[in-house]
């Protein structure tokens, strides 16, 4: 299975079957959001058996692979993080 990283300014949502869609307002992570792997703010969420994976950009992107045949869904809103350097 394998997830793109192609967005626009929509959050998009990877499902298991590898379609993706988009979403008009999903559950948006917030910057209370955390990457459980360095602490910074999390823009993925990955969802593996059940238990919920979040990532910094940076982070998400390291691990995708060894996470994208085991994960049930993928929830990339880093877009966002060009978004906050076009205002």
């Amino acid at each position: 299975m394998q997830f793109s990283l192609e967005e626009e300014n929509m959050s998009q949502i990877a499902t298991e079957n590898g379609a993706i869609e988009d979403q008009g307002a999903p559950h948006q992570l917030t910057a209370a959001d955390r990457c459980d792997a360095c602490g910074a703010q999390a823009y993925i969420r990955v969802v593996v058996k059940n238990s919920e994976l979040m990532f910094c950009a940076h982070h998400g992107r390291k691990h995708q692979e060894k996470l994208e045949s085991i994960a049930e869904s993928w929830h990339d809103e880093s877009s966002r993080l060009l978004e906050d350097q076009r205002s």
